[in-house]
């Protein structure tokens, strides 16, 4: 495991997708709808976890703890909205993944959220909107997990900037 980084931040537990996923993302285009704010390509990640505010060692020696074998996140089988603001694409594969993850940062930060894991990658918010331009656009992918990796997020004024401060490898395949 590597780590960096001391006292508080927003912190979240996270799964990065391949190069290969991500050109898959990319090549669903970016229609230029107002009031959909895109994602980037360095923003694209499945959240195993969100730690909200949290200490930073804390939350690395609790991802030091993980012990769980690798998985593959399957993407698809098209872009749909998550809630009334998120434009996603689904991914399954990683329940067991999460769960071990919210396991072991249990005490780390915000008490885990009861609701089941629902497994997505954003690729969109959508301000005063319903609806944007790759709803329904089909896309199928999959990529190995073989680390989780805890992040920092910063809210900025052209969106969030994510920055890995600790990264756990899972058991072989």
């Amino acid at each position: 495991m590597t780590a960096e980084g001391r006292g508080t931040a927003r912190l979240f537990v996270a799964a990065w997708p391949s190069a290969e996923v991500c050109d898959a993302l990319a090549a669903l285009g970016r229609p230029a709808d107002p009031g959909v704010r895109w994602t980037t390509r360095d923003q694209w990640h499945v959240t195993l976890r969100f730690l909200g505010t949290a200490n930073v060692d804390d939350a690395a020696e609790a991802l030091a703890t993980i012990d769980a074998p690798a998985a593959v996140a399957e993407l698809g089988p098209a872009v749909s909205r998550l809630g009334r603001d998120a434009v996603v694409v689904p991914v399954r594969g990683l329940d067991a993944l999460a769960a071990q993850v919210v396991f072991a940062t249990a005490h780390v930060g915000e008490p885990p959220d009861p609701r089941s894991f629902t497994g997505h990658l954003t690729l969109a918010r959508l301000r005063t909107r319903a609806a944007c331009g790759i709803a329904g656009a089909p896309l199928r992918a999959s990529f190995p997990v073989r680390e989780v990796a805890l992040v920092r997020s910063e809210t900025l004024a052209d969106g969030a900037r994510y920055t890995t401060i600790a990264t756990r490898p899972l058991r072989g395949e």
